[in-house]
C-alpha cells in the first residue's frame, strides 16, 4: 500500500491526477552543516518559483508559526515546507555543531550531480592538511580551505568524514569531523509504464507512456526513454519521446511490458515495473458472401470472384469457401483482415450452384448464408434437319425444319432461312430445339439454314440443301413435220414435252393401244421419238410423262392418212386413261427402247375424197377422212372416245396452193410448211360443205 502511494506521489502528471507537485527548500549559505551559533536562511519554493501566499513550515514534523517564504534557523533538525499549491517538500537535515572540525556538503544535491565537500576548522588560522574519507577509505587531501569535488553521486548511504593534524609548541594531535551522510535527492522517480487503452482490442492501436518527472530545479535536464516487451526493445530503441505508438496490437503480443528512463549523460538510469498487457480478441460475426459479377449471374468462361467478409472479428482470421453438396474446400486463406476473396477463373457449367463461406479466429467457424451462382451458356452451333413425309420432297408436301443447339441457356430464339430470306422464327422458352413447318412449292428448292440466339451471341447452322421434286404437268404431243403429205418410208417425229416437272422424266409414246417406245430426259424438258412409216399412219397418237410422282398423259393427236393427202388434228379431248406400261413396271431410266419404229397395223380406213371450192375464194374444203369404226376397233381402243356410231366426216379448210409455194413445199419434203397452224383448220360439221 505504501509503495502504491509512493508511486502516485512520484508519478508525473500529478497535477492532472489531483496531486500537487512538491515544494523544495533552498539553503543560504548552501551547506547542510554549520558551526553552532551561525544562522541559515531557508527559502520555500514551488513550481511557481518563488512561492506566493502563506507557507507552512515544519520542524521535526511540528508545525512552526512562521508563514513567510523565508525563515532563519540556528537549531539542528529536519525542516520541510508546503505552499498553497504544492505538497510537502522533501525534508532537509540542517546541523549546527560545536565541534572544532566539521565536514560540509553542498545543498541541494541530485542524483548524478557533482558534490562539494569542504573540511572546515573553527577559527582556523594556519592551513593544515585535510584528508577526506568515504566509508573509511581515503578520497584525497588538500592544504587549503577549498572543497573537493565528488562526481555523479547516487542515492547511497555512504558516510564521509575528514581529518586534520594540529600541533602547538608542546604537542600535536589529529582532529576528526563528525561523519556526514550526503543528502542526495532523487533526480526523477522510477518511471511508470501506462498503456492506453489498458485492455486493447486486437488490431487496435495502443499508446505506451513511460511517465516520470523532474524537479523544478532540474527541469532543463534531458531524459531519454526506451520501451520493452519482455527482453525485446520496441520501436527504434532510445528516444527523447516518453511515448510509443503501436499501430496495431495482436493477441500474440499479449505479454509483459516495461520501460527505462535515463539522462543523456547516462549518469542516472531507472526502469519501471513490468505491466501485463492482455490483448482482447473479438470473435467473428455476421459473415457474408458477396459474388462478383453482382447478382451471381455469369456467362460461361467468365471469372467468378467470391468475397467473404465479417462485420466484426479481430486478429488472424481463416476464411474458407465451399459449394453446397461438395466436400472439397474450394479455397482457404488466413490473414489479418476483415475480408478475403477467392477467384475462380473460367467458370464452367458444372460450377453453377449455391456457395457459402466460413470465417474463424479460434472461437469456431461462423458460416455465411447460401448464395446462388447461375451460369448462362452461350449457344453452340445449331444443327438443322429437314423432315419430309417421304424420302423425296414433293410440291405440296409439308416439311418440318428442325433447328436444335445442343448447348445454350434458355430462352432460345430460333430463326429459319431459305437462302438469305427469313422464313419465320420460333422460341424455345425452356431450351431444346424448335420446328417450323413449310408447305412446299416448286420455288422452295435451295439452301436452308437456321440461327439460334439466347442473347449471348447468335450461332448459325450449316446449310442444308433441299430439292423439291415437282410432279410432271400434262405433256403436249406434237407431230413434226405437220400438215404435209406423209409417204411410206418417211420419218415422223413425235415430240412430247411437259412444261413442268423435276428431272429425270421418262416419256412414253403410244399409237392407239400400242406402245411405240420410251425415252429418258435426264435434265428435264421434252424429248422426241422418230417413227418410220411403213404403212398407213392414220390413228390416235399420245404420250405420257413420268418422273416417279405419277404419270401424266397428253391429249390425243389424230393423224389422217388418205393416200395423197394427210392432216393431223386434235379433237379437243383427252383419253379417259393413260396407257399403263409404267405403272405395271417400276420407274426406270432405261433408254434402250428404240427411238425409231415402224408403225404397227392400223385400223381399216375408208377414204372418201371430195373437194369443195366456194366460188373464187382462196379456201378449199376437203373431206379428208371418213371412218367407220368396227366393234373390234372399239374394243381395242379404250382411249378413243367416239361420239357417233355412224360415219364421221371431217372437213379441213385448206389454203389454195400458189405457184410460188412449190419451192416451200419441196423443201419440206412434201409436208406442210412450218406455219402449219395457218395452213388448215378443222370444220366440225359436214353440212357446211354441203351448203357450199
Amino acid at each position: 500500500m505504501l509503495l502504491w502511494l509512493l508511486l502516485l506521489i512520484l508519478a508525473p502528471g500529478r497535477e492532472q491526477s489531483g496531486l500537487a507537485p512538491k515544494a523544495f527548500l533552498l539553503l543560504t549559505p548552501p551547506w547542510s552543516t554549520h558551526f553552532k551559533g551561525q544562522k541559515v536562511t531557508l527559502k520555500c519554493r514551488d513550481s511557481r518559483y518563488p512561492a506566493w501566499g502563506d507557507v507552512s513550515w515544519y520542524y521535526n514534523k511540528n508545525l512552526m508559526r512562521e508563514e513567510s517564504g523565508e525563515i532563519q534557523i540556528k537549531k539542528s533538525g529536519y525542516y520541510k515546507c508546503k505552499t498553497q499549491v504544492s505538497s510537502f517538500s522533501d525534508p532537509v537535515h540542517v546541523e549546527f555543531l560545536s565541534d572544532w572540525l566539521i565536514l560540509q556538503a553542498s545543498h541541494p544535491v541530485f542524483e548524478g550531480d557533482k558534490v562539494l565537500l569542504r573540511c572546515l576548522g573553527k577559527e582556523e588560522k594556519i592551513p593544515s592538511e585535510k584528508i577526506y574519507y568515504k566509508d573509511g577509505k581515503k578520497l584525497g587531501s588538500t592544504y587549503s580551505t577549498e572543497a573537493i569535488i565528488l562526481n555523479s553521486v547516487s542515492l547511497e548511504n555512504s558516510k564521509y568524514h575528514c581529518t586534520v593534524s594540529r600541533k602547538d609548541f608542546w604537542s600535536s594531535w589529529k582532529e576528526t569531523s563528525k561523519p556526514l551522510r550526503i543528502q542526495v535527492q532523487e533526480l526523477f522517480p522510477p518511471p511508470v509504464l501506462t498503456a492506453s487503452p489498458s485492455q486493447p482490442i486486437e488490431g487496435s492501436p495502443v499508446a505506451l507512456k513511460c511517465e516520470t518527472w523532474l524537479p523544478p530545479q532540474k527541469s532543463d535536464t534531458q531524459l531519454q526513454f526506451c520501451f520493452f516487451r519482455e527482453d525485446q526493445a520496441l520501436g527504434s530503441g532510445w528516444s527523447s519521446s516518453s511515448e510509443l505508438q503501436i499501430s496495431a496490437i495482436w493477441s500474440e503480443d499479449s505479454s509483459s511490458y516495461w520501460c527505462q528512463a535515463k539522462t543523456v549523460t547516462h549518469s542516472v538510469i531507472k526502469r519501471s515495473l513490468k505491466s501485463q498487457i492482455l490483448v482482447q480478441r473479438v470473435p467473428v460475426s455476421d459473415v457474408n458472401l458477396e459474388i462478383q459479377p453482382s447478382g451471381g449471374q455469369l456467362i460461361e468462361g467468365e471469372n467468378l470472384v467470391l468475397i467473404c467478409s465479417v462485420a466484426k472479428g479481430t486478429g488472424t482470421i481463416t476464411f474458407s469457401w465451399h459449394r453446397e453438396g461438395t466436400i472439397r474446400i474450394l479455397g482457404r486463406k488466413t490473414q489479418r483482415s476483415l475480408s478475403a476473396e477467392l477467384r475462380i477463373p473460367t467458370v464452367k457449367e458444372s460450377d453453377a450452384g449455391r456457395y457459402y463461406c466460413a470465417a474463424d479466429n479460434i472461437h469456431g467457424p461462423i458460416l455465411s448464408k447460401l448464395t446462388m451462382v447461375t451460369l448462362r451458356i452461350p449457344m453452340s452451333r445449331p444443327v438443322l434437319t429437314i423432315r419430309a413425309p417421304k424420302a423425296q420432297a414433293v410440291v405440296g408436301d409439308v416439311v418440318e425444319l428442325r433447328c436444335e443447339a445442343w448447348r445454350g441457356s434458355p430462352p432460345i430464339l430460333y430463326q429459319f432461312y431459305h437462302e438469305d430470306a427469313t422464313l419465320g422464327r420460333s422460341s424455345a422458352p425452356s431450351g431444346g430445339g424448335a420446328s417450323f413447318n413449310l408447305s412446299l412449292t416448286a420455288e422452295h428448292s435451295g439452301n436452308y439454314s437456321c440461327e439460334a440466339d439466347n442473347g449471348l451471341g447468335a450461332q448459325h447452322s450449316d446449310r442444308v440443301t433441299l430439292n423439291v421434286t415437282v410432279p410432271v404437268s400434262r405433256p403436249v404431243l406434237t407431230l413434226n413435220p405437220a400438215g404435209t403429205q406423209p409417204v411410206v418410208g418417211d420419218v415422223l417425229e413425235l415430240r412430247c414435252e411437259a412444261q413442268r416437272g423435276s428431272p429425270p422424266i421418262l416419256y412414253w409414246f403410244y399409237h392407239d393401244n400400242a406402245t411405240l417406245g420410251k425415252i429418258l430426259a435426264p435434265f428435264g424438258g421434252g424429248t422426241s421419238f422418230n417413227l418410220s412409216l411403213t404403212a398407213q399412219p392414220s390413228g390416235n397418237y399420245s404420250c405420257a410423262a413420268d418422273n416417279g410422282l405419277g404419270i401424266q398423259c397428253s391429249e390425243v393427236v389424230m393423224l389422217n392418212f388418205t393416200g395423197g393427202l394427210s392432216t393431223t388434228g386434235t379433237p379437243g379431248y383427252s383419253p379417259n386413261e393413260c396407257q399403263e406400261p409404267s405403272l405395271s413396271k417400276p420407274f426406270s431410266t432405261d433408254t434402250q427402247e428404240p427411238t425409231h419404229s415402224e408403225l404397227p397395223a392400223l385400223m381399216e380406213l375408208q377414204p372418201v375424197y371430195s373437194n369443195v371450192n366456194p366460188g373464187d375464194s382462196d379456201l378449199v374444203y376437203s373431206q379428208v377422212r371418213s371412218t367407220q369404226p368396227t366393234k373390234e376397233h372399239l374394243a381395242n381402243s379404250p382411249r378413243m372416245h367416239w361420239e357417233h356410231e355412224g360415219s364421221t366426216v371431217i372437213y379441213s379448210e385448206v389454203k389454195k396452193t400458189h405457184p410460188d409455194d412449190s419451192a416451200g413445199q419441196a423443201s419440206s419434203g412434201g409436208w406442210a410448211h412450218e406455219d402449219a397452224t395457218e395452213s388448215y383448220e378443222n370444220v366440225p360439221c359436214a353440212s357446211m360443205a354441203l351448203d357450199h
